[in-house]
C-alpha cells in the first residue's frame, strides 16, 4: 500500500469519526434534555402552574390596592389602603367610589363594574356577564346564581366564592366580605392618610401655607416621610448600611486574615513543605465550605444579627483571598526583594518594601471584586442572620401581601449592587492606572 493511499484511508477514517461525534453530541444532548424533563416532572409543573396567581403577584408589584371589606358578624365596613391601618380612610369620609345607602354599601369599580354589599351577601354587575347574586348564612355557606360551568374568572364552593376581574377582584366568605380595586403607582409611599402633608404636591408644601402649625413645611414633611410607617425609610435605610456593613466587614477582614497567612502557604516565603501543605488544607476547608452553610454554623453559635452574616463571609472569604494571595506571593519578582535586603533592613522591611508593593495592585483589585460580590451575597446571609435589606425582604415574601414592597426592596438592592460595582470598578481603574505611572 502507497503513502497516499494509507493517507487517504488514515483522512477518510477521522472525517467518519468527526462525521459520528458531530451526530452523536446533539443526539446525546437531546437525550439528556428529555432525561431532565421526565426526572423533574417538566409536565406537571406546567400542570401545577397557576396564572391567575401570577397576574395578581404581578399587578400587586407596580400598584397598591385598596380593600373595602365588611364584617359579616358586625356589618361594619372599612375602606383601607393594602388593609394597613395607617391606610384607613376615616368611616365618613371613604374615596368617591364608595357610598353608603342604609344597610348596603355601593362600590363602584368603573367600567359598569358594580359590587353592592347587601345584608346577607352581596351583587355584582359584570358588563357582559349579568348580575352575580350571592348569599351566606351558617346552614348553607356561601350560595349564588351561578351554574356548574364556571369561567376561568370565579371560583366557588361552600366556604367562598372568589371573583377576579380587569376592574377588580371580589371574596366573599361566612365571616369576612372584601372587594380589591386596584391603582397605578405605590400610594402613601410619602406620606400615610394621617399626614397633613397627603394629598399636597411639593410645590404647594415647598411654598404654600403652612399645613402643620406646629412644623416648618419641609421639616414636617420630611419628618413624616421619613418616619412613614407603612413604608418604613428609615428602617429601610439602616438596613441597606447594614447589608453595606456586614459586605465590607467580611471582606476586610478576611484580607487581614489571609495575608499573613498566605505568606506561610507560598512556596518562596516557607520552605517548610509541611507547613505550606497545613495551611493550604485549611485554605481549601474554608473555602469549600458554602458561605450559606457557614451562616447556619455560625448563627447557632453565635446568634442572630449582621455580625454574624460578617463572620460568615470573613471565612468563606479567607479560603479563597488566601489561595489567590499565596499564588501572588509566588510570583514576585525576588530581585527587588534582594534589592532591599542589600541595604541591610531586617525581614520585615524586607516584606513591607520588596514584596508588598508588588502585590498591592493585584491584592486590592481582587479584595475590591470581591467586596462588590459579598454586596450582593449579604442580601441572601442577611435574611438568615436575621439583618440587613435581606430580613426585610423575606419577610415581605413571606407574609405574601404586599408584593409593591418587595419590588421597593429589589429595587434598593440592584441600586446598591449597582453603586458598589460603580465604584468597585472605579477605584480599580485608578489602582491599574497609578500601577502603570
Amino acid at each position: 500500500m502507497t503513502q497516499t493511499a494509507a493517507l487517504k484511508i488514515q483522512a477518510a477514517g477521522l472525517i467518519s469519526r468527526k462525521r459520528m461525534l458531530a451526530i452523536a453530541l446533539p443526539v446525546a444532548i437531546l437525550a439528556y434534555l428529555a432525561y431532565i424533563a421526565v426526572a423533574f416532572d417538566v409536565p406537571g409543573l406546567a400542570e401545577r402552574a397557576r396564572l391567575d396567581n401570577a397576574r395578581t403577584l404581578v399587578a400587586d408589584s407596580y400598584s397598591y390596592k385598596t380593600h373595602v371589606s365588611r364584617d359579616n358578624r358586625s356589618g361594619e365596613v372599612t375602606v383601607a389602603i393594602e388593609g394597613e391601618r395607617k391606610g384607613t380612610y376615616a368611616p365618613d369620609a371613604p374615596p368617591a367610589w364608595v357610598s353608603r345607602e342604609g344597610d348596603m354599601t355601593v362600590i363602584d369599580l368603573g367600567h359598569g363594574h358594580v359590587v353592592t354589599y347587601t345584608p346577607d351577601g352581596l351583587t355584582y354587575a359584570v358588563p357582559g356577564y349579568g348580575l352575580i347574586e350571592a348569599t351566606i348564612s351558617r346552614a348553607r355557606g356561601v350560595q349564588a346564581n351561578l351554574g356548574d360551568d364556571l369561567p376561568d374568572w370565579i371560583s366557588l364552593s361552600k366556604n367562598r366564592l372568589a371573583i377576579t376581574t380587569d376592574a377588580g377582584r371580589v371574596s366573599l366568605t361566612r365571616n369576612r366580605t372584601e372587594v380589591f380595586r386596584y391603582f397605578m403607582g405605590w400610594e402613601l409611599f410619602f406620606f400615610t392618610l394621617d399626614s397633613p402633608y397627603h394629598g399636597h404636591s411639593l410645590a404647594e408644601i415647598a411654598f404654600g401655607q403652612r399645613l402643620d402649625p406646629d412644623r416648618d413645611n419641609l421639616v414636617g414633611a420630611w419628618q413624616d416621610f421619613w418616619a412613614n410607617p407603612m413604608w418604613r425609610h428609615a428602617e429601610v435605610a439602616w438596613a441597606i448600611f447594614e447589608t453595606i456593613l456586614m459586605a465590607f466587614l467580611g471582606t476586610m477582614g478576611a484580607a487581614l486574615v489571609a495575608l499573613p497567612m498566605a505568606f506561610l502557604a507560598a512556596r518562596n516565603f516557607t520552605p517548610i513543605g509541611t507547613l505550606r501543605f497545613g495551611i493550604r488544607r485549611i485554605f481549601d476547608f474554608l473555602r469549600g465550605v458554602d458561605g450559606l452553610i457557614w451562616t447556619i454554623v455560625l448563627s447557632r453559635a453565635f446568634g442572630p444579627g449582621p455580625m454574624t452574616g460578617a463572620l460568615a463571609i470573613l471565612t468563606t472569604d479567607t479560603g479563597s483571598f488566601g489561595k489567590m494571595f499565596s499564588e501572588a506571593l509566588e510570583n514576585v519578582d525576588g530581585k527587588q526583594i534582594e534589592g532591599v535586603q542589600s541595604t541591610g533592613a531586617p525581614v520585615l522591611s524586607r516584606y513591607r518594601f520588596g514584596v508588598i508593593p508588588q502585590i498591592t495592585p493585584v491584592l486590592l483589585s481582587q479584595v475590591l471584586y470581591y467586596l462588590e460580590s459579598n454586596t450582593r451575597s449579604a442580601t441572601i446571609i442577611g435574611a438568615i442572620t436575621g439583618g440587613g435589606i435581606g430580613l426585610l425582604l423575606t419577610q415581605a415574601i413571606i407574609t405574601q401581601k404586599d408584593w409593591e414592597e418587595v419590588t421597593y426592596y429589589v429595587v434598593l438592592i440592584l441600586l446598591m449592587v449597582m453603586l458598589m460595582d460603580w465604584l468597585s470598578g472605579l477605584l480599580r481603574r485608578q489602582l491599574i492606572r497609578g500601577g502603570r505611572s
